[in-house]
């Protein structure tokens, strides 16, 4: 998926390209030799002898003729890429996204079951949502309604993450690692894409960022991607100030298109950050009383998406 949305060769190219250029020869046990080196990282030449093959091979992999790459080869350059599991799994996406000929369309909205929204509502104690490949949140439990309420609150932006964190300016203080969560968001939004490459909606999306935010189009061009599985978040609350929590994602099931990814919250009991959910929870009771407040989850979950 290129700036414009649509997926072509330049993915693969500039994936694999960016991902040799930051590996030096002493990281693969290669010597640096003598002369001076006209690219950053590798040649070519030197992945195609630690991934087994030619370097007219490799050479044609790294232009994009990546149809009909066998899985072993593949794991072979990316073991040469020194690539992590995520990196590995969307060179594997690129790879049988350049097989079929499509075209994008747009995909049937994700439909939660009742008991998923009944098992969000049940998670008192934590803030949770459950949110799309697009990172729309299309569900959450009261306290998760609360946490990313500047989100939820502005229609704009239509509960989505990175459309908040890239064309909010609230979102450099409501995330004080304010880099690093528009590294991730853009990683993320990159990961999607690999996997879903013809998601018309996803790429609509990456179009809108692409054009109204610079640093949404620099961080794009870096083709970095990630798991987001568990880990800490940073936040600067607008009415309980800093606070740190623990977070743990997985997948959950759905009818439908989109791949709906639950995540949670939490902070260890006790803990300063605990008695800040407190106060949040209690801030998001007396709101919800308050005429004209939003006491369920966001609407549009059951309605085609026109992002």
């Amino acid at each position: 998926m290129n700036i414009s949305g649509t997926p072509d060769r330049a993915d693969i190219r500039d994936f694999l390209a960016t991902r040799r250029a930051r590996i030096t020869p002493d990281q693969v046990g290669l010597p640096a030799g003598g002369t001076q080196r006209r690219v950053p990282g590798l040649r070519r030449e030197e992945v195609a002898v630690l991934a087994g093959v030619s370097t007219d091979w490799y050479t044609r992999l790294e232009k994009g003729h990546i149809r009909g790459v066998s899985d072993d080869v593949l794991a072979a350059v990316a073991r040469a890429l020194l690539l992590d599991d995520a990196e590995t799994a969307h060179l594997f996406h690129l790879a049988r996204a350049a097989k079929p000929t499509r075209t994008p369309r747009r995909r049937t909205p994700a439909r939660l079951p009742e008991s998923l929204q009944q098992l969000l509502d049940a998670m008192t104690g934590a803030a949770a949502f459950i949110r799309n490949g697009r990172l729309d949140i299309v569900a959450s439990n009261a306290l998760g309604r609360a946490l990313y309420a500047p989100v939820l609150d502005e229609p704009a932006w239509r509960a989505n993450i990175a459309r908040f964190n890239f064309l909010d300016e609230r979102a450099a203080d409501f995330f004080p690692d304010y880099g690093g969560s528009m590294d991730t968001t853009v990683a993320l939004l990159r990961t999607e894409a690999g996997r879903d490459p013809y998601n018309k909606d996803l790429t609509d999306l990456v179009g809108e960022l692409a054009t109204r935010s610079e640093d949404f189009r620099s961080r794009w061009g870096a083709h970095n991607v990630r798991n987001h599985n568990t880990g800490l978040k940073h936040f600067n609350h607008p009415i309980v100030g800093p606070i740190d929590l623990a977070y743990d994602s997985l997948d959950v099931r759905s009818t439908g298109d989109d791949r709906l990814v639950l995540t949670g919250y939490t902070a260890p009991a006790g803990s300063a950050a605990d008695e800040k959910l407190r106060m949040l929870a209690s801030w998001s009771a007396v709101r919800s009383e308050e005429p004209g407040s939003r006491t369920t989850e966001h609407e549009g979950v059951d309605e085609p998406s026109d992002i």
